[in-house]
């Protein structure tokens, strides 16, 4: 991922739209050592049941390093009622 400068991004947002698009690139936008916002290809699949964010997370790489992790909690588990 590139950071770049909401003053960069004004500058050069068409080449920047490009690259996300036909690179698959993902451009951090910010000022003042912050990262504010980002452009990131969408996704070519949507799930109409979720939500944006879930949708990107869903059909990105996001969540690519849990393939190697054990599986530490089961459907049953999502489901338990914890009484407080």
């Amino acid at each position: 991922m590139k950071i770049i400068t909401t003053t960069k991004a004004r500058q050069n947002i068409s080449k920047i739209i490009d690259r996300v698009k036909y690179r698959g690139e993902t451009f951090a936008i910010g000022r003042r050592n912050s990262i504010d916002a980002l452009i990131t290809p969408v996704q070519k699949k949507y799930n109409t049941n979720f939500d944006e964010i879930t949708n990107i997370n869903i059909f990105s790489s996001s969540f690519d390093f849990l393939k190697d992790e054990p599986d530490i909690y089961s459907i049953s588990d999502g489901k338990k009622i914890k009484h407080v």
